[in-house]
């Protein structure tokens, strides 16, 4: 698939606008999603795609092992545990032929050349030091337990332009809710199947039309819609009050697991969510981030 393919597929705007989703409109919440398109930038954007394809890489093995390679060089079970949402026959096949087509260092250093020149394109130096700054130092604050994405990433030399630097911070804070996410998700005692297929519906999405992309098949999407709707949690394709409020208090612990960092910021996060949305606002008008509301929403 060339990143023109997935420009087709996922960022040019549909013909028909899609609703965005209701979520929870709570701090960390809006923080994590005004900073979305910019965490992103190491995949979305065309010139990290042309980077990775540079390297012998596809978008979804660069998206893999570019994520992974924060981790260093772990084995692909490792990598199955902290990215949690994917099937795992299919991100360990994309893993070990992604990691085996070039160097740590390089996709590293692809993903942040790509991802600083998409945002140079947008943003300027001072006002993306104005949002990066002081995130940075909130999530240099904070502890790391339970969080190996967020940490790995913290461990990494932090990038030397302002722009470099925003996406890093919004990349931590992205990481940081991924993993507090996937705690919240294992303490539910849920499989990945079934909290992919909450996760879809609670956003609005048709069963598989989301979990296909994480590499579940239209038969265990089946399985769990019929669970779902077995225990009450979905009628039809539609989560009923009961599925909607598993996947709330989900929603909530996850906000929980973000407490320390909404704390560090210290009264700055509304200011820091409000700019970091313009921002996120040039990247989808660019064309650098798809225009799906739900695929923001879902991450």
């Amino acid at each position: 698939m060339t990143y023109d393919d997935i420009v087709a597929a996922f960022i040019e705007p549909p013909a028909t606008p899609i609703a965005a989703p209701v979520v929870p409109d709570t701090p960390a919440r809006r923080l994590r999603d005004a900073l979305e398109p910019i965490a992103t930038q190491g995949w979305w954007s065309r010139p990290a795609a042309e980077r990775v394809q540079a390297l012998g890489l596809g978008f979804f093995d660069g998206y893999v092992w570019g994520r992974a390679a924060a981790l260093g060089t772990p084995v692909p079970a490792v990598v199955v545990a902290t990215f949690g949402v994917f099937d795992a026959g299919l991100l360990t096949a994309v893993y070990a032929h992604g990691s085996a087509q070039c160097s740590r260092s390089d996709v590293l250093a692809a993903r942040e050349g790509g991802a600083t020149e998409s945002l140079c394109g947008v943003v300027a130096d001072d006002v993306a030091d104005d949002i990066a700054v002081p995130l940075l130092a909130a999530l240099d604050s904070i502890d790391g337990l339970g969080r190996p994405l967020f940490s790995g990433l913290r461990d990494l030399p932090v990038p030397a332009t302002p722009q470099g630097r925003l996406w890093r911070a919004a990349e931590l804070v992205r990481e940081h809710r991924g993993d507090g996410h996937l705690g919240a998700c294992a303490a539910t005692g849920l499989g990945t199947a079934t909290i992919n297929v909450l996760t879809e519906l609670w956003l609005d999405y048709a069963p598989g039309e989301y979990s296909s992309t994480r590499g579940l098949s239209p038969e265990a999407v089946a399985v769990v819609m019929a669970q779902f709707v077995e225990c009450g949690w979905a009628a039809g394709d539609v989560l009923t009050a009961e599925g909607r409020r598993v996947r709330d208090e989900l929603e909530a612990a996850t906000d929980r697991s973000q407490d320390l960092l909404v704390q560090a910021l210290d009264g700055r996060l509304e200011r820091l969510a409000a700019a970091a949305e313009v921002v996120s606002a040039a990247v989808v008008g660019a064309r650098s981030f798809p225009h799906d509301p739900r695929k923001r929403a879902a991450g």
